[in-house]
């Protein structure tokens, strides 16, 4: 039996009755006249109990209410003693049977709660809310895909150390949204902010007996909280609502100045852990239907995290589904970047597939339209490895794209200097500069492809040209954590240096990698500090350390606010240039319209022939992009890239209808100049070693 939905523009959908059962409407709390309504899904479960503590004693119970199965595995109760700021917890009891952890002793989170409220060092209780909320009018920014510049940085991190937040917003939601902040973003011109994990989260055991913390986040406790601790303490006081509360005036102020939130949200694994972590909500509540596991009940791990949600049952489905609505609906956030996205495309018989209903529900949920879906396309399981295969409607992260720029500015770079000649010629750094279309269908285009160089997890920008290797001994694993290929080079001495050649050529090659990110065919993402050259001193996996290692500085040397200007002007240039930021690939036969018709040149000017394309000793081509206008006007650029360490002399190509190259930026040079050059086409231009030069062509 299937149902159908109905898209925005009329088309029908077929979803499983399942995902979409009018059974599973309504699940946690619901208020109404004289009272609210729990409704809690468990298929195995035998009896199922509200259990409501006294508000300021959270171990004091104060009322019981069983609750009555309804059918299809759902229990329900309605009382006058569910209202707005009552804490309550579920207990469920049911069979002992492999997969099954039931134990009526257990007081649980409601999974649907939209407020928690901690009980010693590692429990909590749910709370109810109200939400309501004066949005003033404000509504989404709505940045077309082809727009959007893509700021990744962690909540508190940002702000923690701003000296121009007030120190008790420092850290916060409010202190994200201060006018400090704010001014920093459409200073540097990025357009959506994405927030690492805000859902509430908890901190392992193992690292609290490292005297270390879950800074990152990725152990989500509840899919519809905030995390409590990154609120202000006069709203932690409060409670839930005004947590809340905070949490959705951030939304509105950084609407009102065009910016977009954008979630990094965890429904692949939760913080319960392996069989044997904590028993806090799904566990307790129907372990073998919320969790992958094998007949015996052992845990099918697809994410290293010690449980997978088991998307292939309805209710874990519908559980993510109605919590994307609910962010995307009641809090007014602008899109997601699902973590191990993997995981959530997987069937019942643990195999990725792009058609999974959970995945095509996500996309095609009217309460979900324009909304940003953003997939990291992997997990650690079987066939995880996904980069281009989710389907219309997803953008991915492109970690292919990720690894073939720093192969090219760095590990190339370092191997030449070791063998003399490079290991590969520029075509598969090309394909990537140009929108990966051989990852990407031409159905989708350059704009599924979220193009990366750095991100939370791993080298920071800055020590991606400093460090050979990773240095983690401060996470307490011996090292042995983190990414051991991180394609970075150290361009001849580890981590800090005084050899001012040093220096100089790792700033060159920070502004070569972000020349390539920003000028890309795609959507780019930054990462938050990299304009400023950050580092976390060469640890590539600092998700445990919440300290002055991991929040960003705002007090900055000489080269570090000309590597910011460098960014800012590249960003704008990107904005000025819609030949940089295509929406479709273009085709053979016909105009495509918003695509970018790509023409490439060697050093003398030439049309690249074959052989320059694969030889490792001519690493060095002119893009031309010219854009086939549909909303903006025509454009035509032209990109150098050189790469080798040996200057090069550039001729500028005869291109039909161009009389003149206006120079728009040099990553050769320390600053951005203020005024650009205008050449002829025939003339030569002068590239020092591994260096980019951009032109509009006129």
């Amino acid at each position: 039996m299937v149902v159908g939905m109905v898209t925005p523009d009329g088309a029908a959908t077929i979803a499983p009755a399942g995902l979409l059962s009018p059974a599973l409407d309504d699940l946690g709390v619901v208020l109404g006249d004289g009272g609210g309504t729990l409704r809690v899904w468990s298929s195995a479960a035998e009896s199922v109990e509200l259990v409501m503590f006294d508000d300021t004693d959270l171990d004091w119970i104060t009322d019981t209410v069983a609750l009555t199965r309804t059918g299809e595995g759902v229990w329900s109760a309605t009382t006058p003693l569910l209202r707005a700021g009552v804490r309550y917890g579920v207990r469920v009891d049911g069979p002992q049977a492999p997969g099954n952890t039931f134990n009526r002793g257990t007081l649980l989170l409601d999974p649907y709660a939209r407020g928690l409220v901690r009980t010693g060092y590692d429990g909590w209780r749910s709370a109810v809310v109200d939400g309501s909320f004066d949005w003033g009018g404000v509504t989404k920014p709505a940045v077309p895909m082809d727009r959007t510049v893509v700021y990744e940085g962690h909540l508190k991190g940002l702000s923690k150390r701003h000296p121009d937040v007030p120190g008790a917003l420092r850290g916060t939601y409010a202190g994200l949204a201060h006018p400090a902040m704010v001014q920093h973003f459409l200073d540097l011109g990025v357009t959506s902010i994405q927030l690492l994990p805000v859902h509430a989260f908890a901190t392992e055991p193992r690292l609290l007996q490292h005297g270390l913390t879950n800074y990152w986040g990725y152990n989500t406790l509840n899919f519809f909280a905030p995390h409590a601790e990154y609120a202000t303490e006069d709203a932690r006081r409060q409670g839930p609502e005004a947590v809340l509360r905070e949490f959705k005036g951030m939304v509105r102020l950084l609407h009102e100045a065009g910016l977009e939130v954008i979630l990094d949200v965890v429904y692949n694994h939760t913080a319960e852990e392996g069989i044997g972590g904590p028993r806090s909500s799904l566990r307790g509540i129907d372990n073998r239907a919320y969790y992958r596991q094998q007949d015996d009940g052992a845990y099918i791990d697809v994410t290293g995290c010690g449980n997978s949600l088991d998307t292939s049952t309805d209710a874990a489905a519908r559980l993510v589904l109605d919590s994307l609505r609910y962010w995307a609906q009641e809090v007014q956030i602008d899109g997601f970047r699902f973590d191990l996205a993997a995981t959530l495309g997987r069937d019942a018989s643990h195999s990725f597939t792009p058609d999974h209903p959970l995945l095509r529900a996500i996309v095609d949920d009217p309460a979900l339209e324009g909304v940003k879906k953003i997939a990291e396309p992997w997990d650690v399981g079987m066939g995880g490895w996904q980069t281009g295969n989710f389907g219309d409607g997803w953008s991915e992260w492109n970690d292919r794209y990720r690894d073939r720029v720093r192969n090219f500015w760095l590990s190339d770079v370092d191997y030449a200097r070791r063998a003399s000649t490079s290991p590969v010629g520029i075509g598969g750094f090309a394909t990537r500069l140009a929108g990966s279309a051989n990852t990407f269908s031409s159905d989708r285009g350059p704009l599924a492809g979220v193009n990366f160089v750095t991100a939370h997890d791993g080298f920071t920008l800055r020590d991606l040209v400093s460090y050979d290797v990773k240095h983690n001994l401060g996470n307490g694993e011996h090292n042995r954590d983190g990414a051991d290929t991180n394609r970075s080079f150290n361009h001849g001495a580890e981590g800090p240096t005084d050899d001012p050649h040093i220096l100089a050529t790792r700033r060159k090659a920070m502004r070569n990698l972000l020349g390539t990110l920003l000028l890309s065919a795609g959507v780019p993402m930054l990462t938050a500090g990299d304009e400023f050259g950050r580092t976390q001193r060469g640890n590539n996996n600092a998700y445990c350390h919440d300290s002055a290692l991991t929040w960003l500085a705002w007090e900055h040397a000489d080269w570090q606010l000309e590597l910011h200007a460098h960014v800012r002007h590249l960003l704008r240039m990107r904005r000025e240039n819609p030949a940089l930021r295509p929406m479709r690939f273009a085709r053979l036969e016909g105009q495509t319209p918003s695509a970018s018709v790509m023409e490439w040149y060697d050093e003398h000017g030439r049309t690249m022939s074959i052989d320059r394309w694969t030889d490792p000793a001519h690493r060095t081509l002119q893009y031309v992009a010219a854009s086939t206008p549909e909303t903006e006007e025509f454009n035509r650029v032209l990109l150098m890239v050189h790469g080798t360490e040996r200057p090069v002399d550039v001729t500028l190509p005869e291109i039909d209808g161009v009389t003149r190259f206006v120079s728009l930026w040099s990553s050769a040079e320390e600053a951005p100049a203020t005024h650009g050059t205008h050449h002829a086409p025939g003339e030569s231009i002068a590239l020092p070693g591994t260096a980019m030069h951009l032109f509009r062509a006129e």
